[in-house]
């Protein structure tokens, strides 16, 4: 699949840059040019057009890194540097990346593919990128230090190997990791069947999970936090940022998902049960393959599943750690649920006429409040639908199934407008009799119950 600069351009919108100075034993003039992106949404994917076929992955909120044939090579070229990233209206990250985001561009390609990817480091320390998953040489491996020279800033470095086997795989610094990885130096790497007959979908998608600690107002995260994070991403966007996964019924789909945070991640999808059909290992036998609702992705590994899109609907997938699907988050707020702030209101108001009370009855009523703001930074709850707040955050989408959607169309198609009489309503009829539970017997300071009294029946009295 060979794309010309004015192919690539008029294709997809991405603007093109040059390499920066080289080392190693490829000259300048050789280098393929480096594409680069600053946009937000969904890219079409990159279907081939000469070599075995291929359904072409689509990257949630990113794109395919785009490649020329060199002879018998696939020549990639990433770019390390400083990016912005928006993680959702109204709120802009200062991160690490590849090719203008965070993160990098998905590389596709196929199993038994000669590749030679060029990494040019334009980040202000030296870097390195890490094949996670891929079978080669060990001089290809990115460990700094142990298996190669550190990428300098303002070189370039080559690493060329074959691809031995399809599946998916990731790529990361194996360089100054705890800063890098948790700026969003990180990809995906997807390599596809020889056959294309083996593994066949009809929709397949990948994102990355990763997590930011942000504070109101900065734009830079912690790279030194462990455990408490405030923004947990898909492909670094929260909700409502993150694009739908559309999808036409009766398509068979593939959902792809690498775990490079510090946490495991229980993934859930309503609506369907799905099949898991892969892992960063490679695949599993039809034979080994379980059923599941909810896959808990590890840290450092990727699990991908499958399933048929029979049910149409706009159908939630997200983390099912509560507070993974919340943004911002306090980690100091206190829990008022109960609390008679009344009086205390009363008395704040006097000294801030703006003071509202929350959290005594929950914190659902955050959902629908449109407060002002610090600087860049978001709501813990947020997002509307068809009938209201949705009150999420952080790692959460909808899987939209529709009939009638083009093969090739991923345009978010609106709210599902459901078929009369399949709508949760409110019942306005008579209430039903509430039984209430027997109170416990009582006990005594010792916890010893108090002796049962029997009154006779009316049989006894008989007696």
């Amino acid at each position: 699949m060979s794309i010309s600069r004015r192919d690539l351009v008029g294709a997809s919108g991405l603007a093109l840059l040059g390499a920066a100075a080289v080392s190693g034993r490829v000259q300048a003039q050789s280098i393929p040019e480096a594409p680069t992106t600053t946009a937000n949404t969904m890219q079409p994917p990159l279907y081939p057009t000469s070599g075995p076929d291929y359904q072409p992955v689509v990257t949630l909120n990113g794109w395919t890194l785009p490649w020329r044939q060199n002879g018998d090579w696939k020549e990639f070229h990433l770019v390390a540097e400083p990016v912005e990233r928006e993680i959702a209206p109204g709120m802009t990250a200062r991160l690490w990346g590849y090719n203008g985001q965070s993160p990098g561009p998905t590389i596709e390609a196929v199993e038994g593919d000669k590749v030679r990817i060029f990494v040019t480091n334009r980040l202000p320390e030296h870097t390195t990128i890490h094949w996670h998953g891929q079978i080669l040489p060990c001089g290809m491996d990115g460990v700094g230090g142990l298996t190669q020279p550190h990428i300098k800033p303002g070189k370039t470095f080559v690493y060329e190997f074959q691809l031995m086997k399809s599946g998916t795989f990731m790529y990361h610094p194996h360089a100054d990791e705890m800063v890098q990885m948790a700026m969003g130096m990180m990809g995906f790497f997807v390599v596809h069947p020889r056959d294309p007959r083996q593994h066949r979908v009809d929709r397949d998608f990948v994102f990355l999970l990763s997590a930011y600690d942000i504070e109101p107002g900065a734009y830079v995260p912690k790279v030194a936090e462990m455990l408490n994070f405030n923004m947990w991403t898909w492909n670094s966007r929260v909700f409502p940022g993150i694009d739908p996964l559309v999808v036409a019924k009766g398509d068979r789909v593939r959902v792809r998902v690498g775990n490079l945070t510090m946490t495991n991640h229980p993934i859930h999808m309503h609506g369907y049960d799905f099949e898991v059909t892969c892992t960063d290992g490679g695949w599993v036998r039809p034979e080994a393959r379980w059923p599941e609702v909810t896959i808990d992705i590890p840290v450092g590994a990727m699990r991908a599943y499958e399933f048929d899109a029979i049910h149409p609907g706009d159908w939630a997938i997200h983390c099912h750690k509560s507070h993974h699907t919340m943004n911002a988050m306090g980690h100091g707020i206190r829990n008022f649920i109960g609390v008679d702030k009344k009086q205390f209101a009363g008395r704040m108001k006097r000294l801030v006429p703006d003071y509202m009370p929350m959290g005594s009855a929950g914190m659902a009523d955050m959902g629908e409040m449109e407060m002002p703001l610090p600087d860049n930074t978001l709501p813990m709850m947020t997002g509307f639908a068809q009938f209201g707040a949705v009150e999420m955050g952080g790692m959460f989408s909808v899987v939209k199934v529709r009939e009638g959607i083009g093969s090739k169309d991923y345009r978010d198609p609106g709210w599902y407008q459901h078929p009369p009489g399949t709508v949760a309503w409110e019942w306005k009829g008579p209430q039903p009799a509430v039984t209430r539970a027997p109170t416990p017997a009582r006990t005594d300071r010792s916890g010893t119950p108090p002796a049962r009294v029997v009154k006779p029946s009316s049989h006894d009295s008989h007696k």
